[in-house]
């Protein structure tokens, strides 16, 4: 059997790898249009930014290495520039010329290419994107030989990384995002979080505005962006997202959804023989059933396995999983992760839900370095069905997204995040984990014990309801709601019946720093026969999604 993969890097190496693990006897062919079939892409930022010293060390294996370890043809420089699925042959263009190659099975795992919008200006020799070993080497050699202002177009996570590295390197950087905040997929209140760390980095961010131009002058260029201001910069990296580097076999008769492959649960496209993998195929959202590309090495490396076994042992293929997306990225001295849906995606299938905003410390509060972090985990309405989950802090957010992306996969729902028997030790942990405590607020809030309330439900309850804050005079004083009325949750059985004469049968709407003390205080309040709910992630989400403006200092 001849199995022939065009693309290398993630899918494509991963099928060829799990081909010949299967079988010794089979012929696999790996054809690379790039110069590197197998190199770590998601190191290239650390490379442009110096962490990582060598070029080299991106590269995992070279043609040599794949024969001499799998046994593997891998070609690099071969572009494939047709395929006749009929006669079961591809095109290749190589520095040879062209060739015509047989095969009995073809993975098609092309990857994707950067965006490039209808941006005036963009052929600019100063704009650079970050996709490949070439790019992240020329960058790194224009930042060594003088460039000292740079702008991202695009806060997206290779963007936001890219911005990072390059000022590690000392260069003034600036961000241009059209989404109202940096990494779009990020929920607006963890969002204000990476936007605060990237100015404590240095790093200029102009969010919700769009680049018009890219005006060439002779020492430098200048963006101009779509609110009429201009940046000076002597270097631009383009970084807006990705597209599906499809065109070539959509033309031959790929079925293909805006751009990109479509397969089934075996990553068959509907040409027969022909199979696709990787960032180029459209994938099925495990939590939300929408249709999408998932660019993410994870899934990618997966999908190509499961292929690879469908090809040579089709009877026992399980079927590829589908994601659910799950991501890190380090901004500064923050992690930022997610997993599953966030709330956009949620509305968009019309999914009913519930969030939840934690703010627990990464390990025990009574050991050093206790640090917390910001979580916001999205619930089905009803049932507590697990659907998504991010968090942004110090430490710890990597496993607790983990732990919650293994629970969107395994189906579970808020009440048995409670019963998971998490490794506790005070350096690593609490006896209660930020995962376990997601279980319990979630299902208090099934079960009805508690009833939220959220930050961007305020300028409309202002007027009806009596806010209610039950931090410390101190806390109060730095910093409160307009019109609030301050009684500490230690002081609200003695002094209940000032909530019912300020409340004048009005809803009570109860706050605190992140939610704990708010929901102390909800559950006497309900129990004293009045109509409440707390804030959901009290104070510190509050002033993420309105910003200090919104509260007024002294008693």
């Amino acid at each position: 059997m001849r199995i022939v993969i065009v693309g290398g890097v993630a899918a494509g190496m991963s099928a060829a790898a799990r081909a010949r693990r299967l079988d010794e006897t089979a012929e696999i062919i790996v054809l690379e249009r790039g110069e590197h079939v197998s190199f770590a892409n998601c190191g290239l930022p650390y490379y442009v930014g110096g962490e990582i010293a060598q070029s080299d060390d991106l590269l995992l294996h070279t043609p040599e290495s794949l024969r001499a370890a799998l046994d593997l043809d891998v070609r690099v420089g071969h572009e494939v520039i047709g395929l006749d699925a009929g006669k079961r042959t591809v095109t290749v263009r190589s520095a040879a010329g062209e060739e015509r190659l047989g095969y009995d099975a073809l993975v098609l795992a092309p990857g994707a290419v950067a965006l490039r919008p209808s941006v005036a200006g963009l052929d600019s020799p100063r704009v650079r994107t970050l996709r490949t070993v070439a790019d992240a080497v020329s960058l790194r050699e224009t930042v060594d030989a003088g460039a000292r202002r740079a702008v991202v177009l695009g806060a997206g996570f290779i963007g936001v990384e890219a911005a990072e590295a390059l000022r590690l390197r000392g260069l003034e950087v600036e961000m241009v995002e059209f989404a109202p905040h940096a990494l779009p997929p990020l929920e607006a209140e963890l969002a204000a979080l990476v936007t605060a760390e990237l100015g404590r980095l240095g790093i200029v961010v102009h969010a919700g505005v769009a680049a018009e131009a890219i005006e060439h002058l002779e020492d430098r260029d200048a963006v101009r962006l779509s609110d009429g201001r201009r940046i000076d910069a002597e270097l631009i990296v383009l970084s807006v997202g990705v597209r599906a580097d499809t065109a070539v076999f959509e033309a031959a008769g790929v079925a293909c959804e805006r751009g990109a492959m479509i397969v089934d649960e075996h990553g068959r496209t509907n040409l027969p023989g022909v199979y696709a993998a990787g960032d180029a195929v459209v994938s099925i959202d495990r939590v939300t059933g929408l249709r999408r590309p998932v660019a993410l090495a994870g899934p990618a490396n997966r999908a190509g396995r499961q292929v690879a076994d469908h090809i040579l042992r089709p009877d026992a293929a399980r079927p590829i999983p589908a994601p659910v997306g799950t991501a890190i990225v380090r901004v500064g001295e923050l992690a930022v992760a997610m997993t599953g849906a966030n709330r956009a995606s949620l509305r968009q299938a019309g999914i009913d839900f519930d969030t939840l905003h934690l703010h627990p410390a990464q390990h025990a509060g009574y050991f050093p370095g206790a640090t917390p972090m910001a979580l916001v985990v999205h619930i089905r309405r009803g049932d507590g069905l697990l659907l998504g989950a991010q968090g942004v802090g110090r430490e710890g957010v990597d496993k607790r997204i983990d732990v919650l992306a293994t629970a969107i996969r395994a189906g579970l729902t808020a009440p048995e995040l409670v019963d998971l028997d998490l490794a506790y030790s005070p350096v690593y942990g609490s006896a209660k984990d930020p995962v376990n405590l997601v279980g319990m607020v979630g299902s208090n809030v099934i079960d009805g014990t508690l009833t939220l309330w959220y930050a961007e439900q305020w300028a409309a309850l202002r007027d009806d309801c009596l806010v209610l804050d039950v931090r410390s005079r101190g806390e109060y004083e730095e910093g409160h709601l307009p019109g609030a009325l301050l009684i500490p949750h230690t002081e609200l059985r003695e002094r209940i019946d000032e909530v019912v004469e300020a409340a004048a049968g009005r809803p009570v709407r109860a706050l605190c720093g992140s939610g704990v003390r708010s929901h102390i205080a909800n559950r006497v309040l309900l129990q004293a026969g009045l109509d409440s709910a707390s804030l959901s992630g009290g104070m510190l989400t509050l002033r993420a999604v309105l910003g200090d403006g919104v509260l007024v200092a002294g008693g």
